[in-house]
């Protein structure tokens, strides 16, 4: 397009700053048709005029052929953009500024630009003030618009201006000359050297092994091996090139909490409403931590003398102020009232307070199985009895102790092998993840687990009925059992033991949930890609424009974890089953188990035996398990997300050609596999970007595990999990035998035995409020289907915004579908008396802990 005089933009702040900022605007081409606007600035229509703009050529002969009537020359030719005059603005006096929020203003200036100057395809900005700014968008009269969402350093920390591309959208062969170059050097800038200590004002990229986990100068109990390499195979983090600890230079030494935070790029971090409502859980966790605290001084190290003494911690619950009165805090803090709620948790959801032991029965396990906190490790079992794949000459006998005689009168009937014909039998199998280290998880204080099976057995009511569990221990002394089977009781005393033995597999199932499905698959094998998008492509290229709606947050949250979750003596360590061990089995199952090819919804429902392909079915898929909500809801979700993606991907790349040459593209994807998934590089299994139906399926996966898997697998952490007896993340015993010591006092007071293998109350609350910070949406939250700017994000491109338009529609069509299946009484996993509704794949939710909601990206 031609330029004008007198052209306005805005930039919106979300602070009160005062700053000087320095614009220009750089013409994308030559020529460009041209389009009416209406100026701001006279408000007046003006047509303008086609003016053909000169470009600027340096030509340098090279040489000269000396062929009769033939003049041979070879020249360079060099295309410069076209650049307006700078602005200068001191916008705190600009007359026009004007408030649109707290912290957040708009206003106008003037920007002079050549009749000639062509399509406005960049904006340089530089910032003169002390102290940085953010920027939201800058907008030329409304017409061309730069998503800017970003910080600008001051003049001082940064003397390169900023640059603001347009949103239009360009694959990196249909760039426009005057943005080659500048595309080429905003991704040099992301990208940077891969040297030196990261400043929080820094925007650059780079890889790291996990190399800051421990704190080998504070004592050897806290150094901790770095995650990556051939020893401890794990995906790459974001680098921060803090200096190496004095008594490990592999180890990079840890942040100190109290006064930083460890470094992500600049735009990474969170900010404002999202940072206030951690922070507010955060103290609502210590409040809520005080009784038990307080009851460490009046009852045995905390440890939970009768159910009541749980169920105290939570409102609505009969006996309050007996149960407070306990914990001596009436009496030390003289509170009455409705004061006493902020020392008190929510009450779970999903718990049922009518059933009088308080421990899960076995419908609710199988239920919570198929629509629980984690319904992702179910498999349908093929063989029976199952057999392991360790090594035997380390591991002992492959072969499991389950016998035939032990499930056979549960099967209504059926042999076995009919059974297992029939798709009726399933397993939770934790017995190769737990195995190899028990020994040293056992030898710590205060914790006992078992490597755990546990059979189920599909009933005709379509739900998940445990008939046999497996437990087993290292095969360390041969007078003593190794494994053992407990099946569903027969008398009391079986009862207690088959609640004893239930309780470790929800532990074991606990673990698994936090430390492979939610934090590996997701959180962790994310990160390589993230990283990779904002160094190899373009915030042009319309897969960053398109992935960019789903990598918010998530470089943040994942520092978080490093500080106090996955870090030694953190929130892990401290409170899961593994403790110090659990990083390294976390490597166990990226070395022997995760596939990226398997993580789209479809290929891990066929894997886990859970689904065939069927192409006369919905979503191509027939379930084994009718009644499975989280694959019910889930492949709406996926089939409205591949649709989505296919539209998107096909818009762009025509063919084959279209994608193989993409040199961004290729870039992103072999960098993303060969530095940030290092350690399994040499895979075969990793999917070949070479057409467009491989690079919808790549980003099918990328934007279901950053949305939905991660929502079913986070948001029902507290209504799940924050009753402990039910899902307890470590037990402190091991079942007794009959030749333990402790065996006379278990038949004396089994209650008191089950209560004292839990977590003391102290450290039962710690981890509640860990999973109540994490379960709970943020008043900002961007959910599935909400694409407020898709106008201005995909400006002149009506087949994508019509796509995301139909997502939008699908996705809410979605919500009333779910919504009904709830109700729907034949569906017994998710309705019916004291049966909570499966919510956590409604896309929408309410801030705050619901079980429900499905965000754009990885948001805690």
């Amino acid at each position: 397009m031609a330029g004008t005089k007198n052209m306005l933009f805005s930039i919106s702040f979300p602070n009160t700053l005062n700053t000087d900022a320095i614009t220009q605007t750089i013409s994308k081409r030559p020529t460009s048709k041209i389009p009416r606007f209406l100026s701001s600035c006279n408000n007046k229509l003006k047509t303008l005029k086609l003016v053909k703009a000169t470009l600027a050529m340096d030509l340098f002969q090279v040489k000269v052929d000396h062929v009769p009537s033939i003049l041979k020359v070879t020249a360079t030719v060099t295309v410069k953009p076209k650049v307006s005059k700078e602005c200068v603005n001191n916008w705190w006096k600009c007359s026009s500024r004007k408030a649109i929020g707290e912290g957040c203003f708009r206003f106008e200036v003037e920007l002079e630009i050549d009749a000639d100057f062509g399509e406005p395809g960049a904006i340089l900005v530089r910032n003169n003030y002390e102290k940085e700014l953010y920027v939201d968008t800058l907008s030329l009269d409304g017409f061309f618009h730069f998503a800017c969402n970003s910080w600008i350093q001051p003049a001082h920390v940064s003397k390169e201006k900023r640059i603001f591309f347009s949103n239009k959208a360009y694959l990196p062969s249909q760039t426009p000359n005057g943005l080659k170059n500048l595309r080429l050097k905003e991704l040099e800038n992301k990208r940077g050297d891969g040297n030196g200590h990261r400043l929080p004002s820094d925007r650059i990229y780079d890889y790291d092994t996990y190399n800051d986990l421990g704190n080998p100068d504070k004592g050897a109990e806290y150094a901790r091996p770095t995650l990556g390499g051939e020893r401890n195979p794990h995906p790459r983090r974001c680098r921060t090139g803090r200096p190496s600890s004095i008594t490990d230079v592999t180890t990079e030494i840890p942040v100190n909490t109290m006064i930083s935070s460890i470094y992500v790029p600049r735009d990474e971090a969170l900010e404002g409403t999202r940072r206030k409502d951690i922070h507010m859980g955060i103290w609502k966790g210590v409040l809520h931590n005080i009784p038990p605290m307080l009851a460490t001084l009046y009852n045995d190290n905390g440890v939970p003398r009768d159910f009541e003494d749980i169920t105290c911690l939570y409102r609505n619950i009969p006996q309050v102020e007996m149960s407070l009165n306990m914990h001596g805090l009436l009496k030390f803090l003289d509170i009455r009232g409705s004061i006493e709620e902020i020392f008190k948790f929510e009450t779970p959801k999903n718990l049922s307070w009518n059933v009088t032991s308080y421990v899960q029965d076995d419908h609710e396990l199988g239920r919570q199985t198929l629509a629980g906190m984690n319904p992702v490790s179910i498999e349908k079992l093929k063989v029976y009895p199952p057999v392991s794949k360790l090594d035997p000459t380390v591991y002992g006998p492959l072969e499991s102790t389950l016998k035939e005689e032990h499930i056979i009168c549960h099967l209504n009937g059926m042999s076995v092998q009919q059974a297992l014909d029939e798709n009726k039998l399933f397993i939770l199998d934790y017995h190769d993840i737990y195995l190899p280290f028990l020994e040293r998880i056992n030898s710590q204080q205060d914790r006992k687990a078992y490597a755990t099976r546990t059979i189920f057995f599909l009933t005709t009511m379509g739900t998940l009925k445990p008939i046999a569990i497996e437990l087993s221990l290292p095969p360390t002394d041969t007078n003593i059992p190794s494994k053992q089977v407990l099946t569903p009781p027969a008398d009391a005393t079986t009862n207690w033991l088959w609640k004893l033995g239930k309780a470790h597999v929800c532990s074991n199932d606990n673990g698994v949930l936090q430390l492979i499905h939610h934090w590996l698959r997701v959180h962790a094998c994310m990160e390589p890609f993230i990283i990779a998008t904002h160094r190899h492509l373009s915030s042009l290229h319309p897969i960053f424009k398109l992935l960019s709606l789903h990598m918010k947050h998530a470089l943040a949250i994942n520092a978080m974890a490093r500080e106090s979750l996955i870090s030694a003596e953190g929130i892990i360590e401290c409170g899961f089953s593994p403790g110090k061990y659990s990083n390294e089995m976390v490597c166990a199952a990226y070395r022997d188990w995760w596939r990226f090819d398997l993580e789209g919804l479809p290929a891990d429902l066929i894997g886990r035996g859970m689904a065939v392909s069927d192409e006369t079915m919905p979503h191509g898929l027939r379930l084994l398990i009718e009644d499975y909500p989280y694959a019910n809801d889930g492949l709406l979700i996926w089939s409205a997300i591949e649709e989505l993606v296919q539209t998107y991907v096909n818009h762009y790349y025509l063919d084959e050609n279209a994608v193989i040459s993409d040199t961004e593209l290729q870039s992103w994807y072999s960098e993303a596999i060969n530095v940030g998934h290092a350690d399994l590089r040499e895979a075969n299994w990793w999917p070949k970007l070479s057409t467009p139906d491989k690079l919808a399926e790549i980003l099918s996966i990328l934007i279901w595990t950053a949305s939905a898997q991660h929502a079913a697998l986070n948001f029902g952490q507290y209504h799940y999990g924050g009753y402990v007896p039910n899902r307890p993340p470590l037990l402190q015993k091991l079942i007794p035998q009959q030749h333990d010591n402790e065996y006379a006092s278990f038949l004396d007071d089994p209650q008191g035995y089950f209560l004292a293998s839990l977590p003391s109350l102290f450290d039962s609350t710690k981890y509640m409020a860990v999973i109540d910070i994490i379960s709970a949406h943020s008043h900002e939250e961007e959910y599935l289907g909400e694409i407020k700017d898709a106008y201005t994000r995909w400006p002149g491109e009506p087949k994508i915004i019509e796509a995301f338009y139909r997502f939008s529609v699908k996705v809410k069509r979605i919500e009333n579908e779910i919504n009904r299946r709830n109700v729907d009484p034949r569906l017994k996993n998710r309705c019916g008396a004291g049966v909570p509704p499966y919510e956590l794949l409604v896309p929408t939710s309410e801030p705050g802990v619901t079980a429900r909601g499905v965000p754009n990206s990885i948001s805690i």
